[in-house]
């Protein structure tokens, strides 16, 4: 198995089963920190860099939240329009990122072109962590996600998974990849306009991913253990900031999850994630039911980032 010792997180696409394993494995030893509140000493000689081009709650503070709960620092942009590397200069991501290696020991990208973080770890001396880059991917959510999953059934393998929403979103790439390496079955709902890219499907096909285009929600929901899901009402992710509009649109009931179709459809023991932020494709009543899982995939959120850091700074093998 590679080790992870200075290595980039940049795609889920080359990741072998094992080293989810491993992952989860150093996630499991970390969550008391995050569980109880305290903070080690493990990284307390390290530096994470956040270069944010792009808005983030979760992956931004959970990311420095780890950092904080391994006991190192953190220093970074979370408007890249207040810096030079996106103001009037527009600077290239070569000259930031060989600036931005002298200031850390591990440099966090989210970024809205697509590939940005790939751009940057070939100029950077220190690990590089794809936090998001524009329709690409982004591992480290769906590595919280799959250790939600994992740590809720037991298993990945043999579940059948729902991911409902907008297919060119970078999550649902990252996700698709990461079922070449187990034995999983995707139910893939979305809007027409919104559907896998033939390219995209090409990719899966020599990747032997199991997976089924359906119409809507309601004709799967009852086979599936996991119900993954992304808004259909999108921000543009090809930009630095989409302010939208009062008028955002309703999704269409053919991707909603309601606490009445759970009710009427869903599996007893389903369960749905949620990476958030949400519209009303998943009503806030479905919280008190005993499907959501979308809060503990939010702490796992740090738990993971803490594993993933703890790796590429060689405090754990």
């Amino acid at each position: 198995m590679r080790s992870f010792l200075g290595r980039d997180i940049l795609s889920l696409k080359d990741m072998e089963r094992e080293e989810y394993f491993q992952i989860f494995s150093v996630a499991d030893r970390l969550k008391p920190f995050a569980a109880e509140r305290r903070n080690g000493d493990l990284l307390k000689h390290k530096t994470l860099l956040t270069a944010f081009y792009q808005p983030s709650t979760r992956t931004r503070l959970a990311t420095e939240a780890a950092m904080h709960r391994l006991g190192g620092h953190v220093l970074g942009f979370s408007d890249a329009k207040m810096t030079r590397a996106g103001d009037f200069y527009q600077e290239t991501i070569k000259d930031t990122v060989h600036m931005l290696e002298y200031y850390g020991d591990v440099i966090a990208m989210r970024h809205f072109q697509q590939g940005a973080p790939h751009e940057a770890a070939k100029w950077s001396s220190v690990p590089v962590i794809n936090c998001g880059d524009g329709w690409g991917e982004h591992p480290t959510q769906v590595l919280t996600d799959l250790y939600t999953i994992w740590q809720q059934k037991g298993h990945l393998d043999g579940l059948k998974v729902l991911c409902v929403g907008d297919m060119r979103m970078r999550t649902m790439h990252s996700i698709l990849y990461a079922f070449s390496q187990f034995d999983v079955e995707a139910f893939v709902v979305g809007p027409p306009d919104m559907s896998l890219l033939d390219e995209f499907k090409t990719e899966l096909d020599l990747l032997s991913v199991q997976y089924q285009e359906k119409e809507d929600v309601e004709s799967c929901i009852a086979d599936a253990d996991v119900i993954y899901m992304e808004p259909v009402v999108q921000a543009d992710y090809t930009v630095s900031r989409d302010e939208g509009s009062k008028d955002k649109g309703l999704t269409p009931p053919a991707y909603r999850v309601t606490r009445e179709l759970l009710k009427s459809k869903a599996k007893s023991d389903a369960i749905i994630l949620h990476s958030l932020p949400r519209m009303d494709e998943l009503p806030a009543d479905v919280d008190s039911t005993r499907h959501a899982r979308y809060w503990v995939e939010a702490f796992n959120g740090v738990v993971m980032r803490m594993a993933l850091l703890s790796l590429v700074l060689g405090a754990i093998e």
